[in-house]
């Protein structure tokens, strides 16, 4: 796609990258020496930077999110917007402030806590897979290959660069920071498009007679078995490590609370920005050649000079913010999660933070070379999503979300087994369903999504594992009563 640009354009993209970089190596300063401060910001978030950086880090797919309101229109709302304003309220209401009183760093601690190190290990594994940038590193790439003309592999490795140079020093500090200021440009960016649209060429009677008719109805022509996976993929809500590590990092429970009960207007707000855009792409567009570029294209064709790099940088900003907090998150994973316990010492406390925090510098090199790989090896923003969503949620789903409440505890053997067979499954589901018909239409067996299997089998090992505490637990009763009942018949004996 051609890309033409005004100087006016390109100053406004020269000073938004110098912005962040700035911003960024400002931040770093806090953090500098000590653990908390390094991957939870000291716990200091207060509810306008909570709100700001978790809004702006949940929101990096933006191509992908054209891509699917040019294909399906508002159904894009429906599958992207709905189901992860419910698992949000869920996520507030009942997590939230137990996470923060937790005061822990990461997921794999809450698994160690509770499950123990088998299931820990396991699920930092789960987790770096679910954290992944890559497809925030393929969508940065493609924004500055078409704006630079670069190849797509040197594209990938400057946005990259630039977007994680600060976290080295900086960690959660530099994250936030950055995201507040990539959470006002990104909706500067969506705010200036749409009056174009609207004062050029109408509304919704413009619209509704320029798109087909199943774009305006919620399931955009898909099957109803693929709407429901992707509502049960909606639940990565409830285990995405950003959410959790925003809680541990917030000031308060309440500020976690209401800081995500907030942010769902704002998401609501910001949806019904991207879906129209979606919607006048493809009306004043409808024979796109690449619907993933139908915003750019739109930009192209109705935005003047200054306000169309206003545009591109609101694109910029809403992917970059999630792919400086998901390398982040993947490299306390890597460096936290898995370096600091394979290479386990017996030192002092101060030492073993700075080893934490020296493994993590490592883990955001790592995060990034990984990530570029899988970015250039897959090239589809969306299916990267299906993909890591189907496999990995539902090894994590219930062990995490038990584990946050006592009574729903199982026995830690069946937790394993749950997490384990979750996962497993539906990875061997996917992969035969790709062997069968390839990457682009997978033929599932019996045609059931992958999620499904792996949950099933998941909650089956759950329920055993609570059915074996309730027996253990009557057991236990039992023999309390006959414990009971014998010294009272002794009682008895003695005295008569």
């Amino acid at each position: 796609m051609t890309v033409k640009l005004a100087l006016t354009d390109w100053l406004v993209i020269v000073v938004y990258f110098s912005a962040v970089v700035f911003v960024g190596f400002r931040a770093a300063r806090k953090a500098r020496g000590h653990l908390d401060e390094y991957l939870v910001a000291g716990r200091s978030l207060t509810l306008p930077v909570f709100i700001a950086t978790l809004v702006s880090t949940w929101y990096g797919g933006i191509l992908g999110v054209g891509e699917f309101s040019y294909r399906y229109g508002i159904s894009n709302w429906f599958i992207f917007g709905v189901p992860y304003y419910v698992f949000a309220v869920i996520f507030a209401v009942f997590l939230a402030p137990r996470i923060h009183k937790a005061k822990l760093h990461t997921i794999p601690d809450k698994l160690r806590e509770t499950y123990g190190d088998r299931t820990a290990n396991m699920g930092s594994f789960l987790t770096l897979f679910i954290v992944t940038p890559a497809p925030y590193v393929l969508m940065v790439g493609i924004i500055v290959e078409m704006l630079f003309g670069w190849s797509l592999v040197l594209s990938v490795v400057f946005a990259t660069a630039v977007s994680i140079a600060y976290l080295y020093s900086g960690g959660l500090h530099s994250d936030v920071k950055t995201n507040a200021f990539e959470f006002v440009m990104m909706y500067i960016g969506f705010g200036v498009i749409l009056p174009f649209c609207y004062l050029n060429y109408g509304g919704l009677s413009f619209i509704n007679s320029h798109v087909p008719p199943g774009h305006l109805t919620l399931t955009g022509g898909n099957s109803w078995q693929y709407i429901i996976a992707w509502f049960f993929i909606a639940s990565w809500t409830l285990i995405d490590p950003a959410f959790h590590q925003r809680c541990y990092a917030a000031k308060s429970g309440s500020v976690a609370r209401y800081g995500i009960l907030l942010s769902i207007l704002f998401w609501l707000f910001f949806d019904f920005m991207t879906s129209v855009t979606g919607l006048y792409a493809r009306a004043l567009l409808p024979h796109l050649a690449h619907p993933a570029m139908s915003y750019p294209a739109l930009a192209e064709m109705v935005l003047p000079a200054f306000i169309k790099g206003l545009f591109y940088v609101g694109l910029l900003a809403t992917i970059m913010s999630s792919l400086e907090s998901l390398t982040f998150i993947s490299a306390v994973t890597i460096g936290k999660d898995i370096l600091f316990r394979m290479l386990r010492r017996h030192e002092s406390e101060p030492e073993s933070h700075r080893r934490i925090m020296r493994y993590s510098q490592v883990g955001i090199f790592l995060t990034a070379l990984i990530s570029i790989a899988i970015a250039l090896l897959i090239p589809s923003i969306i299916q990267i999503w299906y993909d890591l969503g189907t496999v990995f949620i539902p090894g994590l789903l219930i062990p995490l979300m038990s584990s946050y409440f006592p009574k729903l505890r199982a026995d830690r053997k069946y937790i394993f087994l749950s997490m384990t067979f979750g996962w497993t499954v539906s990875l061997a589901w996917l992969l035969s369903g790709v062997i069968a018909g390839g990457t682009m239409n997978p033929q599932y067996p019996l045609g059931i999504q992958p999620m499904y299997p792996g949950l099933s089998l998941s909650v089956v090992f759950y329920l055993a594992g609570i059915f074996e505490k309730l027996r253990g637990l009557a057991g236990a009763d039992a023999t309390e009563r006959l414990k009971s009942e014998l010294h009272s018949e002794g009682e008895g004996k003695s005295l008569s």
